[in-house]
């Protein structure tokens, strides 16, 4: 058959969607369908169950690792060549969508099934993976499984991660869930090429009218949990002048870090307005500064009493290191300070901290030219998202196909991707796996 015609069935892959977005299916007021599968729960172990029978009935040899990631592979015809691979993850966050992760996974799958049905034989194998706890909701850092899976984080320091839920240990929960795989790992060889097919999870493409993002790297991302402790006293009793209350510099800590991702944006901005004469405007496909306080812990949390303690999570990301260490550096002066005004100590424990990443750019060049064949519009972007496709990076050639999220809502129920902007990226990495997998 002619291969340019080759498509992957629509159909087929909406069903796999759905069917894996119904465990941990979370439903919202307005019809919202989403989904709760964090990582190494009950939940998390059907979706794994699911998805393997799904690969094990496409007759791939799975594999997996002793962090829990699976590898599904389809052989090519020189046992010689190293693999092609995709894919992504399937947990989520709590109040997560049915598209993030999932639909690179599912995708990959719908690849190897078109090809099945055609019966086209790639010279070199194809690879579809999906890695534990690539959200870090609840256990840090993100990308966990894909950070040891190339060897950037020992084995035994990720199963000895703590849930920030309930304490539980990361090893004896993989254990428990059935998933603490006996393949070694770091992997023993790497991929020749790794591509990953994610939805945006931004407005970038929607408001633009561009089908297909051609992503050019991913941002740098720090994650901090700082700790603030007063003293716990009466609120009716104790005089203003006397308190030591550790809300009053973690709100000012909060509100001075979305001060300064403001006040970077408009400095990227228009630097960037005065290189292209243009106005200035937010850089949403360039990138600029972003933080968030994420989570929120005050103890002890009761309505007439001064709390004692306050944790919380400061995420900051651009796509310059030295922007970002800038950011860093400030919001650690002004944390330091604000906690000397109010007399608390301050305790601050580093999360997670990876530098921006660049893709491949032969990577890059091909799905825009393999998108452009197929009739959609292009823009080159940068992530603001984490993705394992940025560990994958160290070890080989990578970079990552987007497609539109309705509203520019992930991380939601209410996130959505239509069936056909998944149908045009989904046959987009067809078409770029197949051309990687007879090089």
């Amino acid at each position: 058959m002619d291969l340019g015609r080759l498509r992957i069935d629509r159909d087929r892959l909406w069903r796999r969607l759905t069917d894996l977005g119904e465990i941990g299916a979370v439903h919202g007021p307005n019809g919202e369908q989403g989904c709760a599968r964090l990582a190494l729960t009950d939940a998390d172990r059907d979706g794994r169950d699911l998805v393997v029978n799904w690969m094990r009935d496409l007759g791939l040899s799975v594999s997996i690792d002793a962090i829990g990631n699976v590898v599904a592979t389809r052989p090519g015809s020189d046992p010689s060549a190293a693999a092609v691979m995709t894919g992504s993850h399937i947990d989520t966050v709590r109040t997560g969508g049915r598209f993030d992760g999932n639909l690179g996974v599912l995708a990959g799958l719908e690849v190897i099934e078109t090809l099945e049905q055609h019966g086209i034989v790639t010279r070199r194998p194809i690879q579809v993976a999906f890695f534990t706890d690539e959200e870090g909701a609840r256990f840090a850092p993100d990308m966990l499984g894909s950070l040891v899976y190339i060897g950037g984080l020992a084995l035994e320091e990720a199963l000895d991660a703590r849930a920030a839920d309930d304490d539980a240990r990361l090893g004896d929960e993989l254990a428990r869930i059935g998933y603490a795989g006996p393949t070694p790992c770091p992997a023993a060889v790497a991929p020749a090429a790794f591509v990953e097919l994610h939805i945006e999870q931004g407005p970038v493409l929607e408001d633009n009218g561009i089908t297909i993002g051609v992503v050019t790297g991913v941002q740098g991302i720090s994650w901090t949990e700082f700790t603030i402790t007063g003293r716990s006293a009466h609120a009716g009793t104790t005089p203003m002048r006397l308190r030591r209350d550790p809300l009053v510099p973690a709100a000012s800590i909060a509100v001075e870090a979305r001060r300064l991702a403001g006040e970077m944006a408009a400095e990227i901005a228009g630097e960037i307005a005065a290189e292209i004469g243009g106005e200035t405007a937010e850089t949403g496909a360039t990138g600029s500064q972003v933080a968030t306080v994420g989570r929120f812990d005050v103890f002890p949390n009761l309505v007439n009493v001064i709390a004692e303690r306050v944790t919380f999570t400061l995420d900051l990301r651009n796509t310059d290191d030295g922007a970002l260490r800038r950011a860093e550096g400030h919001m650690m002066r002004f944390a330091t300070a604000a906690c000397e005004l109010e007399n608390c100590s301050l305790a601050a424990r580093a999360l997670a901290r990876f530098e921006p990443v660049a893709f491949d750019d032969g990577m890059i060049g091909r799905i825009e030219r393999v998108a452009a064949a197929q009739g959609n519009s292009t823009l080159r972007m940068p992530s603001g998202a984490g993705h394992d496709a940025q560990m994958l990076a160290r070890t080989c050639p990578t970079a990552m196909i987007f497609v539109p999220s309705v509203d520019g809502l992930s991380h939601n129920i209410a996130e959505y991707t239509t069936p056909s902007d998944i149908d045009a990226g989904a046959n987009v990495l067809l078409h770029t796996v197949l051309e990687l997998a007879n090089l």
